[in-house]
């Protein structure tokens, strides 16, 4: 599906699943190599910046924690920028994009900010955007760290293993996503000051520190969630370790009162006490006693 938006003489041209026929229309119009027309057909594992004659190719991963409408953790967006015309690949509803693209014709965004008169900072602006979505995911996280926290001293440590888990996967989906972003920024500054200006080397360094600052907050959230890990392990161990002393004691008082009544029990023909009068209660106030001095002795130890 192919879906174009104009402003001031720029052109956005959004290519959603696109098919071959319209790769084929595209190329024609745009002047496309056709390596890349190839390449926007299928999406392309490796995250990269091609610097062409008239035009830079540029293809990006970026996390969907709760956004993706396939189920998948990554999302690719391709893009082509050239002076005038800003061309961008996908191959799932990614929310950042549909929603610019509801504001574009409006141009109430694009008032606001002044983009200018050339696609670069047309596609800057939409950088931005999908940078600010990865903000709103760690915001997410990070009211779920505190929520685990909560649950956590309130004793839900079993319950909290598995968010934590699901917690760490998010985290650990954003990071992978965006490990090499910092590489691919540079290298789009390098190939953009040549094919543009100075000015298109200054927009992708305000970039770059939008980059660092969402990693500095995944590595803060990463901190966070390793010291309540191991915080609810610690409870969970301490947790289990009580269990089994109190197992450990109860076994421990029961077996010498199971020996004694089996003892009692034998079918032998003398016992002591079994066959004297209130034989029964002697044998009960024995174990009684029993299990009152291993109480405790077991108080004394501080066992208990």
């Amino acid at each position: 599906m192919i879906k174009k938006h104009t402003y001031k003489g720029l052109v956005w041209i959004d290519l959603f699943k696109p098919t071959q026929k319209e790769i084929r229309k595209i190329m024609d119009e745009y002047n496309i190599h056709p390596s890349v027309a190839n390449d926007l057909i299928s999406p392309t594992f490796k995250q990269s910046v091609h610097l062409h004659e008239n035009f830079i190719y540029l293809v990006m991963h970026f996390p969907a924690v709760k956004h993706s409408h396939k189920g998948e953790s990554n999302q690719e967006i391709d893009f082509i920028i050239s002076d005038n015309v800003l061309i961008t690949s996908r191959y799932d509803t990614i929310d950042p994009i549909h929603k610019f693209s509801k504001v574009f014709d409006t141009n109430i965004v694009l008032n606001k900010e002044n983009i200018g008169n050339n696609a670069s900072c047309l596609f800057f602006l939409l950088i931005a955007k999908l940078y600010g979505a990865i903000d709103h995911e760690l915001e997410t996280i990070e009211g779920a760290l505190d929520e685990a926290e909560d649950k956590i001293f309130k004793g839900e440590e079993r319950q909290m293993v598995k968010e934590l888990s699901n917690i760490s996967r998010n985290l650990l989906n954003i990071k992978q996503a965006t490990n090499i972003h910092e590489s691919i920024l540079e290298d789009l500054k390098k190939d953009g000051s040549k094919l543009f200006d100075a000015k298109f080397g200054q927009s992708v360094n305000k970039i770059i520190l939008e980059y660092q600052k969402m990693r500095k907050e995944i590595e803060i959230n990463r901190e966070s969630f390793d010291e309540l890990r191991d915080t609810n392990n610690s409870l969970l161990s301490t947790k289990q370790n009580e269990t089994m002393t109190v197992l450990t004691i109860m076994a421990f008082v029961t077996f010498p009162l199971s020996l004694l009544a089996s003892i009692f029990g034998m079918n032998t023909i003398e016992t002591p006490i079994v066959g004297h009068n209130n034989d029964f209660w002697i044998v009960v106030g024995i174990m009684f006693t029993l299990a009152t001095l291993f109480f405790f002795f077991f108080k004394y130890k501080k066992w208990l």
